[in-house]
């Protein structure tokens, strides 16, 4: 209720952008419902006279990571091949499911298949990897991507369920990157009131922190915080769980951070 009496309160859906200065090439990841004003902001940075809009790329099918692609319809900007890279199930649902299909028969997008772990040269300096992560999968199979540049490499996953449910041990994923962008979609236990939260499979920020307790100083500044649900107290500027994550040796994403790859 504080954001919709104070504009200034409101945050767009999570998602993140990839400039290559020197390609002249842009990525996005993830098409949000907010995708316009992201597309706006990543304008001012990196002009569309100047840069192409090398891909799109789509973690999942839940609504805050893909239906921002209706933005690209005739009924919007009406664009022409823009390519989204997808893996299979995602390619099948958007293919043969409308109205995304549309979108597909009418070139305003270009589909393009990922395959789990395969790096995809997605502009001259930047390699982009998937990998498949557990989630609650009910259209489409889910990832997060490895991001490698120039000089230095990020993870990106948004949405997954409890770190101890996938087979890979995050704790590695973080020492093997630079920046680790992870899912911090709910804060602790009981945030949802009237709700049962074991039904809902998110990795707990507190419950992140604890697993990472481990880590040295040195990697624990490489895990950022991100995909913050509307009740995480993270989005609060002074609260008491911002000032905890610091204390701890993390960080928290802020809309219009940046990171140097």
């Amino acid at each position: 209720m504080r954001a919709w009496e104070n504009r200034d309160l409101r945050r767009a859906a999570s998602s993140i952008a990839v400039i290559d200065s020197a390609g002249k090439t842009k990525l996005l990841f993830d098409a949000t419902p907010d995708m316009r004003e992201q597309l706006y902001e990543l304008h001012r940075v990196a002009p569309d006279g100047e840069f192409l809009l090398g891909g799109v790329f789509l973690t999942h099918a839940h609504m805050g990571h893909y239906t921002g692609l209706m933005h690209f319809g005739r009924e919007s900007a009406g664009t022409s091949e823009v390519p989204v890279f997808a893996m299979p199930r995602m390619h099948e649902y958007l293919s043969t499911n409308g109205p995304w299909s549309q979108l597909v028969q009418l070139q305003n997008i270009e589909l393009f298949e990922l395959t789990d772990g395969k790096p995809v040269q997605a502009s001259p300096n930047i390699t982009v990897t998937p990998i498949l992560v557990p989630h609650r999968d009910e259209y489409s199979e889910t990832v997060g991507f490895r991001i490698d540049g120039p000089n230095k490499s990020a993870v990106f996953i948004p949405d997954i369920d409890k770190w101890e449910m996938w087979s890979t041990d995050i704790r590695d994923v973080v020492k093997s990157v630079d920046y680790a962008l992870l899912d911090a979609t709910f804060f602790k236990d009981g945030e949802l009131v009237g709700r049962d939260m074991s039904k809902i499979k998110h990795p707990f920020v507190s419950e992140s922190m604890d697993l990472f307790d481990s880590l040295s100083d040195e990697e624990k500044k490489r895990v950022i915080f991100i995909h913050m649900n509307h009740t995480n107290a993270l989005l609060i500027d002074g609260s008491p769980e911002q000032a905890e994550v610091q204390r701890r040796g993390f960080r928290f994403a802020r809309e219009g951070m940046r990171l140097e790859l």
